[in-house]
């Protein structure tokens, strides 16, 4: 496949763009594939992208039921940031940012990353202690985190007001090399990639039941025929308990809508992701001028993606004391993306009771961060049948107790 570069531009313009290549092919489905993906998300895609780069595994089909990178890839906020409390979901999501930094140059294509920081504001005492925990934690975790002063707030983002009658801003967890990505562009440089190896994509198929014998997986049914293989991961965000079922066991896991909205656009006004949790509301600017704002996930069990009006209103309400100059603003869109949560709020990266299914699932709120490293890790446990950076999230810690609690630095904050 013909690389992208600032020559392959020009050279194009002189003869109208005609000889531009499909960034990715859609083959017909082949009767074996060493490993099946089901879901090209970017979890997924990711998954396939480095079973090739780093295990030489290259017989490889992701398997998506609609298009590309069009689940919760394409509806979430973008941000990306590894200040988490516990040393498992730090070491996951450093990774991710760490990849995330070099991610352009590794795909040759523009994921648009932007170290931009991000800070958590800290907006009620218990919040102050709880970040400054959080910030000695990432210390001993090598991960570049401080918590600096309402001033310093401030001077990051002119645009918040720090003095606000209920909740004045009394702090922030800052980290400097957090940011934002391109969402869709992320996926689009991992398909790319993964078909430029000889992987095989393959479009609006849906996988309609796993085939087994004794007690191991031989291979699916889809709605383009049954397809053999030798190992399936499972990565489909908020469909994973019904792919379980499928294929014979359950997750302990639940799916909910997260909602989010972007604003008309306007002229650069915030340069940094502020994410504001005693409110619960998040706020970024995209390259396009839009104010990106992230709100809550529905109380109740659902697979929609669609808003509710009641928590747009909820959101908005509570970051207008914060940002006061958004309530000048016209919403320009809004919508919802299924979340799978788990009780601890920590991903499952694991084997299953299936002998050759693996599970990647239980992302919640804060998928996108961590896709690279999610891929990375996934990829090393379908090919080794282990990873350091997944065995704190098996399956087996909610039978065992080994809760990884992340339930503030996830469920809340995204």
């Amino acid at each position: 496949m013909r690389r992208y570069s600032a020559f392959a531009i020009a050279r194009e313009a002189l003869r109208h763009h005609t000889g531009w290549e499909r960034a990715w092919r859609s083959p017909e489905p082949k009767p074996r594939y060493d490993v099946i993906i089901v879901g090209a998300g970017g979890h997924g895609l990711a998954t396939a992208y480095y079973l090739g780069k780093n295990h030489g595994i290259r017989n490889v089909a992701v398997i998506e039921k609609g298009w590309l990178g069009g689940g919760n890839t394409g509806r979430n906020t973008t941000i990306i940031r590894s200040n988490y409390l516990q040393d498992p979901s730090a070491a996951i999501y450093e990774k991710a940012r760490s990849l995330y930094e070099t991610l352009s140059q590794d795909l040759n294509y523009n994921v648009m990353f932007s170290p931009r920081g991000v800070m958590m504001l800290a907006q009620t005492e218990h919040e102050i202690r709880g970040y400054q925990r959080t910030a000695h934690a990432n210390a001993l975790q090598g991960v570049d985190t401080t918590f600096i002063s309402p001033s310093r707030v401030k001077e990051l983002c002119p645009i918040i007001n720090i003095d606000g009658p209920r909740y004045p801003v009394l702090g922030a967890l800052w980290q400097p090399r957090g940011g934002t990505a391109r969402h869709d562009a992320v996926a689009w440089g991992y398909a790319r990639a993964c078909s430029d190896m000889g992987m095989d994509i393959l479009q609006q198929t849906e996988v309609t039941g796993v085939r087994r014998e004794g007690g191991r997986v031989v291979g699916v049914d889809t709605t383009r025929g049954p397809i053999d293989c030798g190992k399936l991961g499972i990565v489909v965000a908020g469909h994973s308990g019904v792919m379980a079922e499928r294929a014979g066991f359950r997750l302990p896991i639940e799916s909910v809508a997260l909602q989010a909205l972007v604003s008309e656009p306007i002229k650069p006004v915030m340069d940094v992701v502020v994410m504001a949790n005693t409110v619960h509301g998040y706020m970024s600017q995209s390259d396009k001028g839009e104010m990106v704002i992230g709100g809550g996930a529905d109380g109740y069990n659902n697979y929609t993606q669609r808003g509710s009006f009641h928590h747009v209103e909820e959101t908005v309400r509570a970051l207008v004391e914060t940002f006061p100059m958004i309530s000048r603003l016209k919403m320009l869109r809004w919508w919802g993306g299924i979340v799978d949560m788990t009780g601890d709020r920590s991903p499952i990266l694991s084997k299953t009771p299936v002998e050759g299914i693996f599970v990647n699932c239980g992302w919640g709120t804060g998928g996108f961060k961590a896709i690279p490293g999610s891929g990375w890790a996934m990829a090393e446990l379908m090919a080794k049948g282990h990873s350091p950076l997944t065995e704190g999230f098996s399956l087996d810690r909610f039978r065992e107790g080994r809760f990884v609690d992340e339930s503030v630095a996830a469920g809340v904050a995204h």
